[in-house]
């Protein structure tokens, strides 16, 4: 069977269907989560001081539900509106964007302490029409550039892909290079076929240090124990919250809306209305 990417554009391809069933998928949480763990360890922030960060590609909200618990303030981009319908509903705590990440981006200089990206710059790697400007080295380029302004200086991204062949890995690398950033490919278990995992480290400025990391070494059948204790307690979470019989939040009730407000403040964002009793409140219909 032939690669997502090579079957259809993003936007076609991850529907309504497709787009539960990859979220629903237990192997493609544990994996999703393994890779989120391992980009948060290369992009090397400062532990302990508050961070806005870039979910690129973020789908349904997988990558998020993995930074909402580290305590990351987050936002996401995504050009297929059936994963983020999914991420909506999941109620992930980042602010969310559809994007094709191809256009480029168009947030502020400056923005994030950092990006993460799992398993979505290959997308990039296929032109969608005849036109010069859906060629990959030009949506390269515009990604590329753009993220770069929107990152802080210093700061990393941090991109997992899944290149076909050493060709496209030079192809996004030197891109990279020219649109200013610094760093390499850090590749993780490079002699095994199913657990190697290719990662873009990016700088802007100095990065956290200039020294592009080492990769894992190995052959990846065995998980950490850390790892799989994290992932087994969001599991466990889950099931209990299940078996409660936990209602779900209405989108536009009253714990909806003081979940929202509570998230504002905690973002730092001003002028958010206090709690009373009159929150969540309808208004009787005027005549």
């Amino acid at each position: 069977m032939s690669r997502p990417e090579l079957q259809a554009p993003p936007e076609i391809y991850y529907g309504d269907t497709e787009a539960a069933k990859y979220t629903n998928n237990t192997r493609i949480q544990q994996i999703q989560a393994d890779m989120t763990y391992r980009a948060l360890e290369l992009l090397n922030l400062p532990p302990g001081e508050p961070s806005f960060l870039l979910d690129i590609g973020c789908g349904s909200g997988l990558s998020g539900e993995i930074l909402d618990e580290e305590g990351y303030v987050w936002a996401g981009v995504d050009i297929a509106p059936s994963m983020l319908e999914v991420a909506l509903e999941r109620e992930v705590g980042g602010d969310l964007f559809l994007q094709d990440i191809g256009q480029g981006f168009g947030f502020r200089p400056g923005s994030f302490d950092g990006a993460i990206s799992i398993s979505v710059l290959q997308w990039l790697l296929n032109a969608e029409t005849s036109h010069p400007t859906s060629s990959p080295p030009h949506r390269l380029t515009r990604f590329f550039t753009t993220l770069h302004s929107a990152l802080r200086n210093p700061s990393r991204a941090v991109l997992q892909f899944y290149p076909t062949s050493d060709d496209q890995v030079q192809l996004i690398t030197s891109i990279a290079q020219k649109a200013g950033f610094g760093g390499g490919v850090v590749v993780d278990y490079p002699n095994s076929k199913k657990a190697r995992k290719v990662f873009l480290c990016l700088f802007v400025g100095g990065g956290g240090g200039a020294q592009v990391p080492e990769g894992l070494e190995g052959d990846g059948g065995v998980e950490s124990e850390d790892a799989k204790a994290k992932f087994e307690k969001r599991r466990q979470r889950e099931s209990r919250r299940e078996r409660s019989g936990k209602q779900k939040v209405v989108k536009g009730g009253k714990d909806w809306i003081l979940r929202k407000k509570e998230l504002y403040r905690r973002r730092g964002k001003e002028d958010v209305p206090r709690d009373s009793k009159y929150t969540g409140r309808k208004r009787r219909a005027i005549f």
